[in-house]
């Protein structure tokens, strides 16, 4: 959803937690995972390297064959997309996001994102959440 001034180059992205159980319903689930028939969910474990991110994306928006598997092909991919209509992604386990990797790869993956919510035809809405630990 675009800020109240309309400027979507910000307030795309949510970090979010469940709550303890000292804490109310702010900032968990039901906050930061809206019921939108636009919303995707990706767990985390998938996420953990390049290619799981980019192979469960592909599989949750459903990407053409032809997606190439790399941060531009994602970009292009991204902004057909939300050409369509607003998008919301959802990571759960938010910590497990690009793990496996060298840290550039999580910047770039907030780069892409940025870029690509700076831009749209429609409103981009990422939202990473982590779990509390047990």
């Amino acid at each position: 959803m675009p800020d109240q001034d309309g400027d979507r180059s910000t307030g795309w992205l949510t970090v979010a937690r469940d709550p303890g159980p000292e804490e109310t319903g702010t900032g968990g689930p039901a906050a930061t995972g809206p019921d939108d028939p636009a919303a995707v969910r990706l767990a985390g474990a998938a996420t953990r390297t390049r290619g799981g991110l980019f192979a469960a994306l592909a599989a949750a928006l459903a990407f053409p064959a032809h997606f190439g598997h790399n941060w531009d092909a994602l970009s292009d991919v991204l902004r057909d997309r939300l050409a369509t209509g607003p998008l919301t992604v959802r990571v759960d386990d938010a910590g497990q996001l690009l793990a496996d990797e060298p840290a550039g790869q999580y910047a770039r993956f907030l780069a892409v994102f940025g870029d690509v919510a700076a831009d749209a035809p429609h409103p981009l809405r990422v939202v990473l959440h982590a779990s509390r630990p047990s």
